[in-house]
């Protein structure tokens, strides 16, 4: 399937590691010209170096941990080059824990690196989608917008409130030749997943590959997804392909979420 576009451009968050650069990687291929951000520049410069040249990509320093300076170094970007038809948002998930352990600035950071952020990237992104009548974002949430995921609480919350923010601004802008959708992801062998695996073996009081079996025999495809599976559902929801799908939220889990 020609998913025509390699006249497009996009900006990927959280693009130096797992999904994001699985995402960066596959758009590059499709022929995106891709603008990395994350913020880490050596790793963004590894990153930039491994993608495919078939157009001229770039990078922006940013840590979303500020959404001032982010907002500042995506709005000055723009300004010196056009806009992006595409954005993928992406930072990574909230530290494991129960949500009554939770403190208050847990949910705060979390809410300022998920909501705030990719707010502050959308308002900056529309404006050109508007003008080119074609835009493309999409959200890396959790499948815990549909089945909230023991032990994640303060993930389960931000995550459902992103869900709800893109629901209600993918029919704001659908008029535009804008969609806005959700990738949920399942167990991804990420070094996110490592991390949980770890808690999950502390808390059954058992070995990392114990853990490791118990997770994947709850997905019906009894293993876990790789990065790149993750990044070809992104790819199609960026593309032309996708134009009629808009604010949905889409599990790629390998059927573990029960709820349809």
């Amino acid at each position: 399937m020609d998913l025509k576009l390699n006249n497009k451009t996009a900006l990927v968050c959280g693009s130096t590691a797992g999904i994001g650069k699985a995402t960066a990687m596959q758009l590059a291929a499709e022929g995106v010209k891709v603008t990395l951000i994350a913020r880490n520049e050596d790793k963004l410069k590894e990153v930039l170096a491994d993608l495919p040249k078939q157009r001229q990509h770039d990078y922006i320093v940013a840590d979303f941990s500020n959404p001032d300076d982010l907002k500042s170094k995506v709005s000055d970007y723009i300004s010196k080059n056009n806009g992006f038809h595409i954005l993928v948002n992406n930072t990574g998930g909230p530290k494991a824990g129960t949500v009554l352990d939770a403190g208050l600035d847990e949910f705060e950071s979390a809410f300022t690196q998920h909501l705030k952020c990719n707010h502050i990237l959308a308002q900056a992104v529309i404006p050109f989608m508007k003008e080119e009548g074609y835009g493309r974002i999409i959200n890396m949430i959790s499948t815990s917008v549909k089945q909230p995921i023991e032990g994640l609480g303060v993930s389960n919350t931000i995550r459902g409130a992103v869900a709800n923010w893109s629901k209600t601004l993918a029919t704001e802008v659908g008029p535009y030749g804008i969609t806005v959708n959700n990738v949920l992801p399942g167990a991804t062998a990420t070094e996110r997943l490592t991390s949980i695996l770890q808690n999950v073996a502390k808390k059954i009081d058992g070995s990392y590959e114990q853990a490791e079996t118990m997770m994947k025999n709850v997905t019906p495809a009894k293993r876990f997804a790789e990065p790149e599976e993750i990044a070809n559902a992104v790819a199609f929801l960026a593309s032309e392909c996708a134009s009629y799908i808009n604010g949905i939220n889409l599990p790629v889990d390998g059927g573990r979420t029960k709820s349809l």
